[in-house]
Order: C-alpha cells, then sequence, then structure tokens
C-alpha cells in the first residue's frame, strides 16, 4: 500500500480477518499525551518512549512522525543501549499545556522472532531482579513449586505464563507504576504490567533470562505490557514472547514499542517541570489495521 494511502485509509475490522494466515499486514498507530498545566511552568523535560524500533522481528516500521503542539520544544531523539528509540522534549516554557502526536505505520512480513547476539542470554540486566520485579518469600517459594530440571526454557515460560495468568485478576485500580511485583502478587488483582512484573521475578528466580515489553495489543485501548523469554539458537538468541496477562504467548495482534528490565526503564511518557503549576495528563491511542495481504 502506497503511503499516503496508508495514512489516511480507514482501519479494518480485525475481528474478522485472518491474520495468522496473513503473508503482510500494515498498522496504523495513533497515540496522543497531552499535558495541561494552571499556571505556566518552565524547564519541562519529557522523555517519550512510543516510536516503534525500526525493526522488531517480523516487524518494521515503515513511517513515523512525532509533532509537539503548546510550545516551542526542541525534541532529540536516540537509540538507547537495546535499541529502544528515546525522544526527548526541552521547553523553556510552556504557558498552558504541550501536546505530543505520534503516527506510525508498521509492517509485519514473516513469523520471525527478533534475534539477540548469543551473550544476551548471560546478560545480567536480563537475569537480575529490580526493585519492581525482585521476589520476595512467597515468590521464592512458588518459583521452588514450579521449577522443573529438565524441562526446557519454553515449556518453562509456558508453565509461568498459565501459572500467572491463573492466580491474578484483571483489574485497574489497586496497582500503580511503583507496585512491586511481591506487592501486586499479595493483593491478587492488578493490570499488565503487574502481570509481567510477577512472571518476570519467576524467571529470575528460575534461571530463565527475560525482559518486560512494552507496546499494544489490538483491540485494547492503551498500552499494553508482556514478558520476552531469551533461549538460544543457531549460535545467536532469539526472543520469544508471553503474555502472561492474556495466559498466552504474543502474536499478530501485538506490536512492540520498546524493551526493558521493568516498567520504569520503558514508561510511555516521563518528565519534570519547574514551577508550581499542578499538571494534568490525558492520553489516547488507536492501533488499527489498514491492509492486510494474503
Amino acid at each position: 500500500m502506497i503511503l499516503d494511502d496508508a495514512l489516511s485509509a480507514p482501519l479494518l475490522d480485525h475481528k474478522g480477518l485472518d491474520l495468522d494466515g496473513a503473508e503482510r499486514i500494515t498498522y496504523r498507530l495513533e497515540q496522543t499525551f497531552r499535558y495541561d498545566y494552571d499556571l505556566p511552568v518552565a524547564a519541562v523535560r519529557q522523555r517519550l518512549v512510543v516510536v516503534p524500533p525500526v525493526r522488531h522481528g517480523d516487524v518494521h516500521r515503515r513511517h513515523y512522525a512525532l509533532d509537539v503542539e503548546g510550545s516551542r520544544a526542541r525534541p532529540l531523539e536516540r537509540l538507547n543501549s537495546v535499541g529502544n528509540h528515546l525522544v526527548e522534549v526541552h521547553a523553556a516554557r510552556v504557558d498552558e499545556h504541550i501536546e505530543f502526536r505520534l503516527t506510525a505505520l508498521l509492517e509485519r512480513d514473516g513469523d520471525a522472532l527478533p534475534v539477540l547476539p548469543r551473550s544476551a542470554l548471560d546478560d545480567v540486566r536480563w537475569r537480575l531482579p529490580t526493585r519492581l520485579t525482585a521476589a520476595d518469600e512467597r515468590l521464592r517459594g512458588w518459583a521452588t513449586e514450579l521449577r522443573r530440571p529438565h524441562e526446557t526454557t519454553i515449556d518453562t515460560a509456558e508453565r509461568v505464563t498459565h501459572a500467572v495468568h491463573q492466580t491474578m485478576t484483571y483489574e485497574y485500580g489497586p496497582t500503580g507504576t511503583r507496585t512491586t511485583a511481591a506487592e501486586a502478587l499479595d493483593g491478587g488483582r492488578g493490570v499488565c504490567q503487574d502481570y509481567a512484573h510477577i512472571m518476570l521475578a519467576l524467571c529470575h528466580e528460575l534461571g530463565v533470562p527475560a525482559r518486560y515489553v512494552s507496546g499494544h495489543l489490538l483491540g485494547q485501548g492503551g498500552t499494553h505490557a508482556w514478558v520476552e523469554v531469551l533461549v538460544p539458537a543457531d549460535g545467536a538468541a532469539v526472543a520469544v514472547p508471553f503474555d502472561p496477562c492474556n495466559g498466552r504467548r504474543a502474536g499478530r495482534k501485538y506490536v512492540t514499542v520498546a524493551t526493558g528490565r521493568d516498567y520504569t526503564d520503558v514508561a510511555p511518557t516521563a518528565g519534570t517541570y519547574v514551577g508550581p503549576a499542578t499538571g494534568r495528563l490525558t492520553s489516547s491511542r488507536r492501533l488499527g489495521i489498514v491492509d492486510v495481504a494474503a
């Protein structure tokens, strides 16, 4: 599909599409973040992790545009050490609001998994816990129950995925971005990031290298989180995606934006400003399919 057509084409009803049988799928992502302030603020610094990577497995980015409205701002773009696309926005002054608008076109052209160097299997970032993914006594005991000495990494990941899915109840409100895996498990309720943190805690205890994924799932209103487990393959490593929130492997309805150790590494937006004002964040997101080739 021609770029201009893909940017303006109506979104298709993905529920009626055979995504598993498609040779190529074109997605359009539209996302906004708007900060409103009740007084002027100064020295606004915002970090955005919203632009999908140039390529992640079988998905490549065909186009993206990130517009800033409401203030004269200077966006600086760079890649971090794991390939995430970071946008840092600096604005000397914002009188009332600042808004960030992303439009991206992504194309899936196969079923390839992300390939990493073999050294990724031993990378401490994917093996050691963070504050959000540290195991407490209950998680350590659960990991012991789940351990199977002669099981493959994939089989272990499958069982952990289903165990977390069956143990937790999805509910928005009881947890927040600072809630740890242990706290979420203790409450028994949470959202996708909590499921991912719990699975990561168990993987670390079981010696399975794994990382947090931030992205989007067709049919959901907001961003989504899942886990990639790293396994050896032909002298390299591949990242196999699992979604403990939905109790399954992540497939063609999923689009990755960034990977990290936990939510903190890949939070879509985070920043600071100087001034006594109170800020309010509103956001919107729409992911859809504009073309499918059989």
